[in-house]
């Protein structure tokens, strides 16, 4: 079946309820684009569990602060829509911001309904630098929920915050479909693949494992029962290249991202730095 490109929420929406009407399971892989591996295996993944799977790809401007990338966030469409196809995609859904927000509305919550998130689940790590960040995830993904329908939507574990905050949006909702998690993807040297990692000079990206090196050698001190918050940080410093800057590490509890006082092989290891003025984020669970 060849895939099909679809920049309208009608055309969407009309091909979801033929699939419906023939009692077909429909899969979402949400995305912004500039697809890698690692968006490959959701859509796999998708595929594998679904009779037909829609991934859309767009840039959602009301997730991304006044100071951010978003004018310069990668935008492959053609390239993306071939992996989509390899992937096994039926539909890619690639609106405009005027498509999914309307025209000549301002995009803040003056004036555009939002779905906010509870403000303990997003006052720490990432949306703690990056106010609002959450706000705009949720708004967007609920759209693309009503919009495709799916029975199942597939997420990547590396943006852990969002997952759970998805995941929480969901039942809290009672949203009637399935969140499906999917493993990190990485590349030969340990680096988790992500859209932003284009941004790394080559000699930033030379660098940039020693994110994932960092986790590892705190995963393994964990487990040898160092549970001292300051040696763990330390650690990761001592292992981090001199020129990332360290944003957070922090040891979280995964059902509900609160912040552990005591650290324990349950806790899920999540870090956020700079590196080339370029934002990278990995987590790692001690057992993994």
């Amino acid at each position: 079946m060849e895939t099909v490109l679809y920049h309208t929420i009608s055309e969407v929406k009309e091909k979801v309820r033929e699939w419906k009407r023939a009692g077909l399971t429909i899969g979402l892989v949400p995305t912004m684009g500039a697809l890698h591996i690692g968006h490959a295996s959701l859509m796999k993944a998708a595929r594998e569990k679904c009779d037909r799977v829609v991934a859309s790809v767009f840039v959602n401007p009301i997730q991304f602060g006044p100071n951010e990338d978003f004018d310069k966030y990668p935008r492959t469409l053609e390239a993306d829509v071939k992996l989509a196809g390899e992937c096994g995609v039926d539909v890619v859904f690639a609106p405009s911001p005027k498509e999914m927000y309307g025209e000549g509305i301002k995009l803040s919550n003056d004036l555009l309904t939002y779905v906010c998130p509870p403000f303990d689940y997003v006052d720490k790590l990432c949306g703690k630098s990056r106010p609002g960040h959450f706000d705009g995830v949720c708004t967007v993904v609920n759209k693309l929920f009503n919009i495709a329908s799916p029975d199942f939507a597939f997420f990547g574990e590396k943006d852990a915050q969002q997952l759970i905050i998805i995941k929480k949006m969901v039942k809290d909702l009672n949203m009637n479909l399935e969140i499906v998690p999917c493993p990190i993807v990485r590349e030969e040297d340990g680096l988790a693949v992500s859209s932003r990692n284009t941004y790394l000079s080559a000699e930033a990206r030379k660098k940039a494992p020693t994110v994932y090196k960092a986790l590892c050698e705190v995963r393994n001190l964990i487990s040898k029962g160092v549970d001292n918050r300051e040696i763990l940080l330390d650690s990761a410093l001592n292992v981090l290249d001199k020129d990332i800057e360290l944003e957070y590490l922090e040891f979280v509890n995964i059902s509900d991202l609160s912040i552990s006082s005591k650290v324990t092989l349950k806790n899920l290891i999540v870090i956020a730095v700079k590196l080339d003025g370029v934002r990278l984020i990995d987590n790692i669970f001690p057992k993994g």
